[in-house]
C-alpha cells in the first residue's frame, strides 16, 4: 500500500456520523470500529483520510439500514497539511463503502475526494466526481 504524502491528523473517532457519498443506498453511517490501528487502553481510536473503518448504516434504503460494512474515509473537517505546505480542509466528514479488498461498492461518488485517497485507492478515484 502506498504511503500518504501528507501528515494527516486523525479527525474522526468512533461514534462519529458521516455522510456516505456514494450511491450504494446508504445515506448516513456511524463509525463503530477501526481496522489496523494501535491504541491505548481507555482511549477511543481515531482515524483520518485514507483509513478503513467498520461502520453501521443509520439512514438509507430499507435494504441497507442496520447493516455493518467497511468504509473508507474520503473527506474530513479537520484541516491537514500537505508536503507542499498547502492546508486542506473539507466541509464535512464523508465515507465511501468498500468491500474487503478495498474496491468501492457504489458506482459513483458525489463530491470531492482527497488526493491522498486517490493515490492509495485508484479505483475510488476513478469513480469520483473530483479529486482535490
Amino acid at each position: 500500500m502506498k504511503g500518504l504524502g501528507a501528515t494527516i491528523p486523525k479527525g474522526v473517532t468512533i461514534g462519529t456520523q458521516c455522510v456516505c457519498s456514494d450511491n450504494s443506498g446508504a445515506k448516513i453511517v456511524e463509525l463503530i470500529g477501526v481496522i489496523n490501528t494501535k491504541g491505548k487502553r481507555g482511549m477511543r481510536p481515531k482515524i483520518g483520510i485514507g483509513d478503513i473503518c467498520i461502520v453501521a448504516v443509520k439512514k438509507g434504503v430499507p435494504a441497507m439500514k442496520k447493516k455493518v460494512a467497511r468504509a473508507l474515509i474520503v473527506r474530513q473537517r479537520q484541516p491537514f497539511r500537505r508536503a507542499s505546505g498547502l492546508h486542506v480542509q473539507f466541509d464535512d466528514n464523508a465515507a465511501v463503502l468498500v468491500d474487503d479488498t478495498g474496491l468501492p461498492i457504489g458506482t459513483e461518488i458525489k463530491g470531492a475526494v482527497a488526493r491522498e485517497v486517490a493515490d492509495r485507492y485508484p479505483k475510488v478515484a476513478a469513480i469520483a466526481a473530483a479529486v482535490v
